[in-house]
């Protein structure tokens, strides 16, 4: 089996590629543009050919997407319509690594089935994306799994991102926050690329080819409990704060239901607390 991976040298995709080096009988092509191959240049990329497309190469810093949008719109969207097409032509399999598209919750857990709001720039590409792949399963029955992340983590993440921001924060000895109420839903990074190992051997019903399918957790932890963590695993004193800031339109809680996820063979591996250790032993040396 022959395997091409978007963004194959990004936070996932790393993992990713270091799993799969570990099964036999598949053929690995990284598509990145570490590579020196552009996802969104069809010239680049028509003629790579593959039994299943995993497609992970979208920008995905929220605060860019406002800074930039025109580059979201752009890369997230062409170089998805060229995944989509390179399927098309070669009668593969797509598994698109989407992202939480929700908005602000009506119900908790949140399933598959839930309404879909597009709340920023870049969740509004992921939208986008995702009605392709649904008009190309339906169009030309090409077989798609969109994964719907949640709050993905682990070591390797860009320190942007909050739970790694802390972590290299408590080298400092001190932890600041501006909102400490919002929960997320967090899943670690082997554990979704598990998940989209699990897909690899998965076949979409054919009675709907497009399957969605939400990576989680199950469970939430508010900022405050985050903190609460990372100063248990601490060898050394930790002062926190909360500045009390809070940003427009936030989201107070989600939780995955992960339902569906368990059904492809798919069970969380690394808990909050294990990931979180595992980020201080990094940050920390």
């Amino acid at each position: 089996m022959t395997i091409a991976i978007t963004g194959s040298d990004g936070f996932v995709g790393k993992y990713l590629l270091n799993s799969l080096k570990n099964r036999e009988h598949l053929n690995i092509i990284p598509i990145d543009l570490t590579q020196g191959i552009n996802a969104c240049n069809w010239d680049e990329i028509k003629d790579i050919k593959a039994d299943v497309y995993i497609h992970l190469a979208n920008k995905s810093f929220v605060p860019d997407s406002y800074n930039n949008p025109h580059s979201f719109y752009d890369v997230n969207l062409k170089s998805t319509l060229n995944m989509l097409e390179l399927c098309r032509i070669n009668g593969a399999k797509l598994i698109y690594l989407s992202s939480y598209v929700y908005g602000a919750p009506e119900y908790l857990p949140i399933d598959e089935n839930h309404p879909i709001k597009a709340f920023n720039p870049y969740a509004q590409t992921k939208v986008m994306c995702e009605s392709m792949c649904e008009g190309f399963a339906r169009d030309f029955s090409v077989p798609i799994i969109v994964f719907r992340p949640f709050n993905i983590y682990g070591v390797g993440q860009s320190e942007n991102f909050l739970l790694p921001m802390m972590v290299k924060q408590m080298k400092t000895g001190k932890i600041q926050v501006k909102d400490d109420r919002p929960k997320r839903d967090y899943v670690h990074v082997r554990d979704v690329v598990q998940a989209i190992e699990c897909a690899i051997d998965y076949t979409p019903q054919q009675v709907k080819l497009c399957e969605i399918i939400n990576i989680g957790s199950g469970t939430s932890y508010s900022v405050k409990e985050i903190v609460d963590i990372l100063i248990s695993l601490s060898n050394t004193q930790i002062d926190y704060s909360a500045t009390g800031e809070t940003r427009p339109s936030e989201i107070m809680d989600t939780i995955a239901n992960v339902d569906k996820l368990k059904q492809i063979g798919w069970q969380q591996k690394v808990s909050l607390k294990e990931g979180l250790a595992e980020m201080i032993a990094y940050y920390q040396k």
